[in-house]
């Protein structure tokens, strides 16, 4: 059994895990609100829910072509401007309720902060001159 400090990133299937994955990408923002490891087991465990339902309920509001072959409802719907740009706000939303949850206050971030990467880039620097 897992103990208290045992953390586990949540694997999501296709396609809702790579469109969350693509926002953040886009949005680094984003990943500035959730760079702890429990922040960002909540957010995406929350925004790929909320992002599920979002899409369930576009689909069932809007109409799409019936299936070619060519691409998925999710691709067809996330073509329009307007339900990419819900799916953003909904993530971005997500990410900005996880970081103000004080549960999270001491999550402290994965990775280097902006001062060890500057040190390190100052080190390289003086090491391939």
């Amino acid at each position: 059994m897992a103990g208290r400090d045992d953390l586990w990133i949540p694997l999501v299937d296709e396609p809702i895990g790579s469109i969350v994955n693509e926002v953040q990408l886009q949005h680094p923002e984003i990943d500035a609100l959730v760079s702890g490891p429990h922040k960002i087991l909540a957010f995406r465990t929350f925004a790929y829910v909320r992002v599920g339902i979002l899409l369930g309920r576009l689909l069932v509001e809007h109409d799409v072509p019936e299936y070619d072959g060519t691409e998925t409802w999710i691709a067809t719907l996330l073509r329009d401007p307007r339900h990419h740009e819900a799916v953003v706000r909904e993530i971005r939303a997500v990410a900005e309720e996880v970081a103000a949850d004080p549960r999270y206050a001491d999550d402290e971030p994965v990775g280097p902060d902006d001062a060890a990467r500057d040190r390190f880039r100052d080190f390289a620097r003086r090491q391939l001159s």
